[in-house]
């Protein structure tokens, strides 16, 4: 009896170490990005997941699909990722997000740096419990506005402003009709250039006279932020000022920035991405918004372009580059 008894012990032991076992295996997030400029957002991910308790190489592991700005080539990239078995994919930008979405109806989904999620055709509706998404959205029409808002503050004087629109990205679209509608408002004049490629970008940039804008002012998407140091050289070409979307890329060289920031959009998606992997469906996750958005100001170059920014603006500024 005393020998049955133990036998049943030694079976459930080691049933209780498999099980043990199976448990312990890694999480598996599946980063898809362009990566460049945007490498913060999933450094803000992995961050986070630091924080919540994550070690690399213990209790998760991060297959990381780097497109290198591209967007053309995302298709062909998903049958791999998705043979690695992730247990969640993390998609960094609108299109990125679009493509992992097509590829898959059933493993989750966490999205950053993204449009507004329901136009641009990652969800159905905002209560859609079946969705395999969640995420952050990042980038509002509303900001486009205020940003150019605050462009005209530092700079009352621009009257015509370039525009380079990805006419390919749907973020780009709803930006510049947002944009169109505050330049009328302003009595600003909207230069607009489509772009398609990499060659029609630096296109528009070449074909734009000195002298024949005030501003240059980014439309946020993949391609024209890929291309993001072409810009900054035009403005500094013609002395004009560029503003953008968020204050990492004032380091690049452009005047003024108003919008999230990457590594703190990263930083808050990990808590999404945390929740999928304790079992939560994606779709009963409600789409969050940015904690905070940044203005930011490089006060090197408004000297090179013979600006004096306002005082009032300076108050306001969550980030001074000199």
């Amino acid at each position: 009896m005393a020998i049955g008894v133990a036998f049943v012990a030694m079976g459930l032991a080691l049933m209780d170490r498999a099980s043990a076992g199976a448990q312990a295996r890694p999480a598996r997030v599946a980063i898809l990005t362009p990566a460049q400029t945007l490498t913060p957002v999933h450094e803000g991910l992995q961050e986070g997941l630091v924080r919540l308790g994550y070690k690399d190489g213990k209790n998760i592991t991060y297959i990381v699909e780097d497109t290198n700005g591209s967007s053309f080539d995302l298709v062909p990239r998903m049958p791999k990722l998705l043979a690695a078995k992730p247990d969640v994919i993390f998609a960094v930008s609108t299109v990125h997000a679009l493509v992992a979405k097509q590829a898959t109806s059933t493993v989750p989904i966490v999205f950053a740096w993204v449009a507004d999620p329901l136009p641009a055709g990652l969800i159905a509706s905002y209560s859609d419990v079946k969705s395999n998404l969640t995420g952050v959205a990042a980038i509002g029409d509303s900001l486009t506005g205020k940003r150019l808002e605050i462009l005209l503050e530092i700079a009352p004087k621009v009257k015509r402003l370039l525009a380079i629109v990805a006419t390919t990205e749907g973020v780009a679209l709803s930006s510049v009709r947002s944009l169109e509608k505050t330049a009328e408002k302003f009595g600003v004049k909207l230069v607009r250039c489509d772009v398609s490629t990499a060659e029609e970008v630096k296109k528009a940039i070449r074909e734009t006279p000195k002298g024949s804008v005030d501003a240059i002012f980014h439309i946020p998407s993949t391609l024209v932020r890929a291309n993001i140091d072409l810009l900054v050289k035009k403005a500094w070409a013609d002395k004009i000022p560029l503003a953008i979307h968020e204050d990492s890329l004032l380091d690049r060289g452009a005047l003024v920035s108003y919008g999230p920031n990457p590594r703190l959009i990263g930083l808050q998606a990990a808590a999404l991405v945390d929740k999928v992997l304790k079992g939560i469906r994606p779709g009963e996750i409600p789409i969050e918004t940015p904690d905070r958005f940044l203005l930011g100001i490089n006060l090197k170059v408004a000297k090179e372009v013979g600006l004096r920014i306002p005082g009032r603006i300076l108050e306001r500024a969550d980030r001074l580059v000199e």
